[in-house]
């Protein structure tokens, strides 16, 4: 039956099928359907066969064409949704303002089609894939829908005719069983099959794939059946095991229970009750936590560990990996699957081939049906654990993970399918499970702190799952999740829930951990440090934030309480795991201390926002104690770090240190670790706070009063650092607020200030480094105020300008005045710095301001700055800076400072005095019965009376007890006392002697450490911890004061300083002024004006607020400046003191010397660049002048810039020019319309190449050489309109041996990179302008040897002889030519140069290539192209005047000379000379081109400037001037009939008779010859005896109806004649050094004929003067002129209808431009990016536009690739003859080709902020720069990219 239908017609067949399905009684119908199924999809053959497919297509259809049910279909579709989706490297738009979440996204026709005005959208390059939201109100507000999606277009929608989709619900399920099947019988476990090729599997069910791909594309009808057969648990379990009799579905579905039991998964019914780790879940939240955390490594390692257990021997360092027993809540979430419908079963096999992208895509496509989404979402969370051990142990895991991605963020961010998914399928469990389980794969035991018997275990940062980031997509679902409320609040009201969260941040507190190599450096130095900033970032910290947004009010003060009571209960776990007790381990730092920033986060969000106490959230003192510990560590390993105490860990430690504090990581890092010291130190004793930083910091030793001491810890360079570290950390500490009280618009304005005051930024550049509150992926900076407001508040916009030296700015922001004068804020700097120079950059523009500003001059010090009140929490943190401990510390440090001990500092000093003005600013309350009674032995208590800094200030300390070295000069001095006294008074009991005693009981001790172990004790005993007293090991002894090695005694040092006396001493010592206040400054003294200064302001500043606080202190400070103090200075304390401040004295000597050298050495450098550089800006004034005007008899003398010398250029040693020579198409790009050619932006548009001027040359010399004589014809035109060599100078000069050996140097050096040493560049050794050639110069005088300029009076008869006699001679040099000199090999060589600059096809255009004639058309060509390219760099016209700059470095003289003596080996065959027929009546030489078949050119037809420079190059030079002039007289008698006859082509036939009359009525006149119209009318009349002249054109000339006045005929004269005149003068101008004087526009003309002496009488203004009045006819003009014209008569008989265009001819083109592009970026984006290349039709990966001739190439593309060189290249080569400017469409940056290199130039397309935006990264909208564009377009037609542009590299043909 089934092989009889298999055999009709498909369509037939379908069709019949399909009638009977829809009778009633359908049995046989189905039967039928069932048995050719059978036979068509059988699993049995290769899936590659297509028959299935096509049966398929036409069973679906049912009778009809599938391209037309497909229509039909869609017709049907009730879709509101786009739901595109889309794979990685897609483009597709982002906005901000419509999304509801922040991974929102939109295709670009959607976004298009949407209002998006003024809204913040960026366009980005998908990096994992996605799909359009538009039309999805749970992820975007409606007003943002396209107008496709914006009408709810599934209401209108007629309903589905049920007989359309029937046979589809019939076929559909086989065939997706039957993918099914394949996919099981492909499937390989890795195991087995080493070379398991899943790939090739999935090849040969693409197309079936792609068929269910194309389906979902049919719309909203075809998706439902789809769903439905997708979700049918029925038939599935028809279809799936397979009937009883067919064996090969039974094989099949063992095969799927295999695959199944390999994943380490078991389906339901073969697990039973397994109870097993069940534990855990139903015992009391607490319990469980803690017997999570402690639980030792477990001894017998799950079983499906087994594999990854064997590569971990191999991990870093060879630690063991540690295995928990299992710990998961729930052990089902992780091996039980169980599938009931088609869909659960694809996503397994989708899992299990990991990802394949189609398979994904066809998946997604469904999502627009909702009862899909949400099957498919729960199918997806089903299989999560699955996925993740499949991620775990892919190869490609980055593909999968983005392909992962590219599914869950669909799902995901939607928070209605989140919740519901979360209700029902325990997703959140289901998330921190896995997630655990992840991590416990890879943990290994901590060495923190008790490394033999530590029992906490945490992350191996060397294994791949953290060196990979595999766990991103993981973590980054969790972050999507915990962004909606509905499910974070779930997640914070389930206590073991967040019990397992925190057991899973432990594995992670005190990862990474560095310990201090103190004998050799590291020898090999880990990057694991990425990874684990990366995982604390990513796992921990965003997490974090994500829970944080959802306690912002009161209502959600119980989960905070919560998860502060986790986290201490961990924290309390984690010391005891690791055996803290009371001290850390020395040398040892980990930056990772998640749990302690959970804590201070969720403390600083109750403080702040849910208004809870903070008393509430704290433990007691013993626990924050511990707490402060490893924090307080990091800040002084910090510093170890800057004090280069651990360059021996090698450079990944400064890494750490950069990362900790960097942008991107501050808020998770630094912030809440300095957060959580504040919150310690303001509930814990000042005293023993102080003095723990101190002993943390390691410089107890450093504060004592002795000018010597001995430092256990420290070396002597180390010392002064650490000090300035330990200050500066406290400074922090107690001034920072960002914690304590900003509010977020304070805290954003606050860190935009510092990061302005660093550096000026750009806009994108400030985004990227201002600390994001919450979510970073949201973007939306936190604050009322928005970025924008803020930003426009500090800072001010300096728009990009362009520097002449090419480096191009972008658009930065710069600090206000305001903002330095008032808000600029040195310790927010210190504290957001990566880089130590950032702190010294910002306070270089802070004093630069104050000097602008008059404000102050000097060296400035960091400013003080008022600070936001505390929140009344923290206003414990101010009794830090009223504790004795501070104040002994400060007293001593400023008397060191004093004193000039060693290693103290100006910052120590600044410091210091920023604590005691902070200590002023912030009074205590005085609280009197806190004061305990006073017990004897608190040795501190002794120094100060109180704890009030302002009652200490003037507290005078008499004695002071210190240990001190032997060696010390104290000890010196008391010996010098006791023998004064013994020679003095009998030994009695004296008065002094007494007092000495007393002194002995008065002086005061001073120990931190002694003070810092006895509160410590205090505190300890306080909370009755007396059960744990007695285990508390005792403290090891070496904490306490050291125990005195022999050499120590103690002495007693006089002192009888307060803190005021100090202070004003050292405000002596900084003025170095005795009495420098006078008792009376106080009285005007005003703290406001001491705003900015050096450290004399601050001292005064100071001084100024204790008098106004206290009236005790205003007395005491009178009395002190009163006291004139003798000038005694302070002692120098021994000869070693003395030694180091000459020393200083002498290094600040030698560095003024040193200032004073470079100025001067700056300024002779400036001074040369003013005269050799000024290559920038070709206006500029060159000073070297080549052959500036000597005396007229001496040579002209060149400086080799070399060897120095300076002398003339012989035939020997001859001298030459450093030149540039460049293949050069920028004259062949000019077009005739002033316009630039617009880029085109749509298909419509074109740029049609053919009007340019190098197309137009090129047809007509082809046009000539199919009628004349190809040698004449090579003498007719000029080339190098494309591929002309350009010669350009710097204008140095050198001897040409020595440049051999400079270049023989170079090739020896092979550092140079950036050109190429064989190919004969070098950069000049002057100026270092690159060139590649050196052009020799003619030996000899001067250019203005006078004998060759003298006018002569000689008739011009005359001299057109003596012109003709000279074009016989063989040119002859002074020294003959046959001889082989120096000179001459030189100038063969620079020939060969010039030929070598360009390409072959740019020389040969004759017929047979390289003959003499083609040569002789290059080499006078090179002459024309350089004189036509100084033309266009002077603006096209010689009105400028002047010699311009390109006139001074131009080498046009030495460039004529050599071409000349080239030209030289040529001579004309003087029967074909051409100046015979300029000049004479020739008889008929009819019969004389026998030889050759085609006549000469006509006189009519050829380029007369090529004929100026052919004479002037074959006659001997040095020309005399007045034969130039005779060539120029005659030459423009012939442009001038051209003139006539091109005019005369133009006109109608009535004008054309009209003018014949008028002109021969005045034939007889006396000066007929110079009188236009009778030219004209005998022109006229001459060509029409030629048929063709006038007939060919009729039809064209009448378009142009213009009428013609005797004035427009001679404007349209004298504008044909003007490109030769000035061609003429810039030629006059070169050889013979005449001034170029400038004129007007209108008066071009006349001047030019002046010059060039055309008309002897004065000049009148062009529009007076006739043309005609120049003409100086030799032999009679209406004869001359009848010969040139019969020449074009004979010629009228032969076919040559087409050689008369050549007759019109119009010299006139407008300026090279560069194409205009359009002024929105997205415009070109959106219409090449997706453009196909014209070879392969595949749309490139890197496209990239022509800028010169809107050409579309790939770059990089191999498909464009001829002869191993890249399309870019090839084409640079085509247009730009090597020279190519680029535009790359998916960067928005221009890059240059010149030659064998290239360079990236920068962008012309900027965003609304000034800035660039290369690789499109931040896809802002931009927008054209003109300025930039202009520059460009200039650098282009200067020919100056390679002089510019600073970066070249070599391309190998490779672009």
């Amino acid at each position: 039956m089934a092989a009889s239908l298999l055999r009709r017609d498909k369509k037939a067949t379908a069709a019949h099928l399909k009638a009977d399905l829809n009778r009633t009684d359908n049995s046989s119908g189905l039967r039928q359907l069932q048995e050719l199924l059978d036979n068509v999809l059988n699993p049995e053959k290769p899936p590659a066969d297509t028959e299935a497919l096509d049966w398929c297509k036409y069973l679906l259809a049912g009778g009809d064409g599938f391209e037309e049910f497909c229509k039909t279909v869609r017709s049907y579709d009730n879709a509101t949704l786009c739901g595109l989706v889309w794979t990685a490297n897609f483009v597709a738009y982002r906005c901000r303002t419509c999304g509801i979440s922040p991974c929102m996204s939109l295709c670009a026709e959607c976004f298009n089609n949407g209002d998006h005005t003024g809204h913040d959208f960026n366009m980005f390059r998908s990096q994992a894939g996605g799909a359009c939201d538009c039309g999805d109100s749970n992820v975007m507000r409606e007003s943002g829908f396209c107008r496709r999606h914006r009408l709810n277009t599934g209401e209108n929608v007629p309903s589905v005719p049920c007989d359309l989709l029937l046979m589809s619900e019939m076929v559909l399920p086989r065939f997706i069983i039957s993918i099914i099947q394949y996919l099981r019988d492909g499937y390989t476990e890795p195991e087995s099959a080493t070379d398991r090729d899943l790939q090739k599997v999935l090849q040969q069910l693409e197309p079936q794939i792609s068929f269910l791909e194309d389906l979902t594309k049919m719309g909203g009808a075809m998706r439902t059946v789809l769903t439905k057969i997708l979700t049918n648990q029925q038939t599935f379990k028809e279809l799936s095991m397979g009937q009883e009799e067919n064996m090969y579905a039974k094989k099949n579905y063992e095969k799927y229970l295999s695959a199944l039991k390999n994943s380490g998964l078991v389906s339901v019914e073969e697990k039973g009750a397994a109870g097993a780790g069940a534990g855990a879940a139903d015992s009391p939240a607490g319990a469980g936590a803690l017997s999570l955390l402690g639980a030792t490594a477990a001894a017998s390692p799950d079983e499906e560990n087994k594999e990854e257990d064997q590569d971990g021997g191999q991990c870093v360092g060879q630690r063991k990996r540690v295995k928990l027993s299992s710990s998961t809540k729930d052990p089902s979430i992780m091996d039980s699957l169980k599938h009931k419908c088609f869909l659960e079963e694809l996503l397994f096999w989708t899992i299990k081939y990991e990802f394949p992208q189609k398979m994904v895509t066809f998946l997604l496509n469904m999502l627009p049906d909702q009862d899909y989404k949400i099957t498919f979402t729960k199918t997806f969370v089903q299989h999560y654990a699955f996925i993740m051990k499949t991620l775990m142990k892919s190869h490609e895991s980055d593909t999968m993970s983005n392909r992962i991605v590219h599914i869950s963020v669909q799902l995901f961010s939607n928070e209605e399918l989140a919740r519901h998914v979360t209700e029902e399928c325990q997703l959140l469990d289901i998330m921190v499970t896995v997630l655990l389980y992840m991590m416990e794969s890879c943990l290994i035991k901590s060495e923190l702190q008790d490394e033999k018997n530590n029992r906490h275990v945490v992350v191996n940062c060397g294994e791949a799952l953290l060196k990979n980031n595999t766990y991103w997509p993981l973590v980054s679902d969790f972050i999507n999740i915990l962004s909606h409320q509905s499910v974070a609040k779930r997640f914070l009201e389930d206590h073991s829930l967040l019990m397992l969260w925190m057991s899973f941040v432990s594995f992670f507190q005190g990862m990474n951990l560095n310990k201090r190599e103190l004998n050799e450096h590291v020898e090999f130095e880990s990057q694991t440090y990425y990874a684990a900033f990366a995982a604390e970032l990513e796992a921990c910290a965003q997490p974090m934030w994500g829970l944080l947004t959802h306690c912002k009010v009161k209502e959600t003060q119980e989960y905070t309480k919560t998860v502060v009571r986790y986290c201490l209960e961990t924290l309390q776990i984690w010391f005891d795991a690791i055996g803290f007790v009371d001290e850390p381990a020395p040398n040892q730092v980990t930056f990772h201390l998640p749990l302690h920033r959970y804590y201070a986060m969720f403390l600083s969000k109750a403080v702040k926002c849910q208004g809870l106490d903070l008393d509430s959230l704290l433990p007691d003192q013993e626990m924050l104690m511990k707490i402060m510990v490893h924090p307080l560590q990091i800040q002084a390993c910090l510093s170890e770090i800057h004090s280069n105490m651990w360059v021996r860990n090698g450079l990944q430690i400064k890494g750490q240190a950069m990362t900790y504090v960097q942008s991107h990581f501050c808020n998770s890092m630094i912030d809440p670790d300095i957060f959580l010291l504040q919150v310690c130190a303001s509930r814990l004793d000042p005293d023993y706070f102080i003095s723990s930083v101190f002993e943390r910091f390691k410089v107890v030793d450093l504060l004592t009063m002795a000018s010597q001491h001995q430092n256990a810890v420290l070396d002597a360079e180390q010392e002064r650092p650490m000090l300035e570290g330990a200050l500066t950390f406290l400074v922090i500490l107690c001034s920072l607020r960002i914690h304590l009280g900003m509010t977020d618009d304070e805290i954003l304005r606050a860190e935009m200030v510092s990061q302005l005051c660093m550096n000026d930024r750009t806009h994108s550049s400030l985004l990227d480094l201002i600390p994001e509150n919450p979510n970073p992926k949201s973007g939306i900076v936190p604050g009322s105020c928005s970025f924008e407001e803020m930003l426009s508040g500090v800072a001010d916009f300096k728009a990009p300008v362009f520097e002449p030296g090419g480096s191009m700015q972008q658009g930065m922001y710069t600090p206000k005045a305001e903002v330095w004068e008032k808000e600029f804020d040195p310790i927010m700097v210190i504290l957001r710095t990566v880089y130590r120079r950032d702190v010294q950059s910002a306070m270089d523009r802070y004093s630069a301001f104050l000097k602008q500003s008059g404000i102050h001059t000097g060296n400035p010090w960091p400013p003080y700055k008022e600070r936001t009140p505390l929140h009344p929490c923290y206003r414990g943190l101010v009794r830090l800076l009223h504790c004795k401990t501070l104040h002994i510390v400060i007293f001593t440090l400023l008397y060191k400072i004093w004193m000039d001990h060693q290693n103290m500092s100006e910052h120590v000093l600044c410091m210091v005095l920023y604590l005691v003005e902070l200590g002023l600013d912030n009074h205590m309350q005085e609280d009197k019965e806190d004061e305990e009674p006073c017990i004897e032995e608190h040795c501190h208590d002794s120094w100060f009376p109180g704890t009030s800094l302002l009652s200490n200030l003037h507290h005078v300390i008499n004695f002071v007890r210190v240990r001190v070295p032997e060696t010390a000069p104290e000890v010196e001095r008391k010996r010098e006392r006791e023998r004064e006294r013994e020679r003095e008074t009998p030994p009695s009991t004296s008065a002094e002697t007494s007092s000495f005693g007393q002194n002995l009981r008065e002086a005061q001790l001073f120990s931190l450490v002694a003070e810092r172990r006895r509160k410590f004790q205090e505190i300890i005993n306080r909370s009755n911890h007396e059960a744990n007293q007695a285990v508390r090991p005792k403290s090891s002894s070496r904490w306490h004061p050291p125990g005195s090695p022999p050499q120590l005694v103690t002495e007693i040092l006089e002192i009888r300083e307060s803190m005021l006396s100090l202070l004003v001493k050292l405000h002596q010592k900084l003025s170095a002024k005795q009495n420098s206040l006078s008792p009376s400054w106080l009285e005007e003294a005003d703290p406001a004006r001491h705003a900015h200064g050096d450290g004399i302001t601050a001292i005064e500043r100071i001084l100024a607020k204790a008098a106004s606080r206290s009236r005790h202190s205003k007395r005491c400070l009178q009395e002190i400046c009163g006291r004139v103090c003798p000038p005694v200075p302070p002692k120098k304390n021994s000869p070693g003191d003395k030694k180091s401040m000459d020393k200083e004295e002498r290094r600040q000597r030698a560095r003024e010397r040193q200032q004073k050298l470079l100025a001067e050495f700056a300024s002779r450098q400036k001074s040369f660049m003013e005269t050799a550089m000024d290559v920038e800006s070709p206006e500029a004034e060159a000073a070297m002048d080549v052959g500036s005007a000597e005396p007229l008899d001496s040579e002209v003398l060149y400086d080799c810039v070399i060897c120095g010398q300076s002398g003339p250029s012989t035939e020997d040693r001859p001298t030459g020019l450093v030149v540039l020579l460049q293949a050069s198409s920028v004259l062949g790009h000019r077009c005739r319309s002033d316009e630039a050619k617009r880029l085109p932006t749509s298909d419509e548009e074109r740029i049609f190449p053919e009007d340019t001027c190098g197309a137009t040359n090129d047809v007509r010399l082809a046009l000539m050489q199919r009628y004349f004589k190809d040698s004449s014809c090579l003498q007719a035109v000029s080339i190098g309109w494309d591929g002309g060599v350009y010669v350009q100078t710097c204008g140095h000069t050198l001897h040409i041996d020595c440049h051999k050996s400079y270049m023989e140097s170079l090739r020896n050096d092979q550092v140079l990179q950036g050109f190429s040493v064989d190919k004969g560049e070098f950069t000049c050794p002057l100026c270092r302008q690159f060139a590649n050639s050196v052009l020799p110069c003619k030996p000899g005088r001067g250019t203005e040897a006078g004998a060759w300029h003298t006018p002569s009076n000689k008739s011009p008869a005359t001299l057109i002889k003596e012109v003709e006699d000279l074009q016989d001679e063989l040119g002859i040099f002074p020294v003959s030519t046959y001889t082989e000199s120096n000179l001459t090999k030189e100038m063969e060589s620079v020939i060969k140069d010039i030929k070598n600059a360009t390409q072959k096809k740019y020389m040969d255009y004759g017929k047979n290539p390289g003959s003499p004639d083609n040569d002789f058309l290059f080499m006078y060509s090179v002459a024309r192209t350089n004189l036509e390219l100084e033309l266009v760099h002077r603006g096209g016209n010689l009105c400028s005047g002047g010699a311009s700059a390109a006139a001074k470095r131009s080498c046009l003289n030495q460039l004529f000379h050599v071409l000349a003596m080239h030209m030289r080996l040529y001579s004309i065959d003087s029967a074909y000379n051409p100046w015979t027929r300029l000049t004479q009546i020739t008889q008929n030489r009819e019969p004389e081109y026998e030889d050759e078949d085609r006549p000469e050119v006509p006189m009519l037809f050829r380029d007369v400037p090529s004929l100026l420079i052919i004479f002037v190059l074959t006659m001997p030079q040095p020309l005399r001037k007045e034969h130039f002039t005779c060539i120029v007289k005659v030459l423009y008698t012939l442009q001038y009939t051209q003139a006539l006859a091109a005019l005369s082509v133009r006109f109608s036939p009535e004008e054309r008779l009209a003018w014949s009359n008028t002109g021969a009525a005045k034939k007889n006149m006396p000066n007929s010859e110079k009188s236009w119209e009778t030219l004209l009318s005998h022109v006229i009349s001459e060509l029409t005896k030629a048929k063709c002249t006038y007939e060919s054109r009729s039809e064209e000339t009448m378009l142009s109806s213009s009428v013609w006045s005797p004035q427009s005929i001679e404007f349209t004269l004298q504008q044909f004649c003007l490109p030769f005149l000035r061609l003429s003068c810039l030629l006059q101008h070169h050889l013979y050094g005449d001034n170029l004087p400038g004129c007007l526009l209108e008066e071009e003309f006349s001047l030019l004929v002046g010059c060039l002496g055309l008309l002897p009488g004065p000049s009148q203004s062009s529009s007076s003067m006739s043309s005609a009045a120049c003409l100086e006819w030799n032999v009679g003009a209406f004869e001359l002129l009848s010969q040139w014209c019969s020449e074009l008569i004979s010629l009228a008989g032969s076919p040559s209808q087409q050689a008369m265009s050549l007759l019109v001819q119009d010299p006139q083109w407008s300026a090279p431009h560069l194409l205009q592009l359009p002024d929105n970026y997205n415009t070109i984006f959106q219409y090449y990016h997706r453009k196909s290349c014209s070879v392969c039709n595949k749309t490139p990966k890197d496209p990239a536009l022509c800028l010169v001739c809107g050409a579309f190439v790939c770059l990089k593309g191999l498909c464009c690739k001829q002869q191993g060189i890249c399309e870019c290249v090839l084409h640079s080569q085509h247009c730009g003859a090597a020279t190519g400017i680029f535009l790359l469409i998916n960067a928005s940056v221009i890059i240059i080709i010149r030659g064998h290199r290239f360079c990236l130039w920068g962008s012309v397309y900027l965003d609304a902020h000034g800035e660039e935006d290369r690789d499109l990264r931040r896809g802002k909208p931009l927008f054209l720069c003109e300025e930039r564009y202009r520059v460009l377009e200039q650098q282009w037609v200067s020919h100056t990219f390679d002089h510019i542009n600073k970066r070249w590299g070599p391309h190998y043909n490779g672009l």
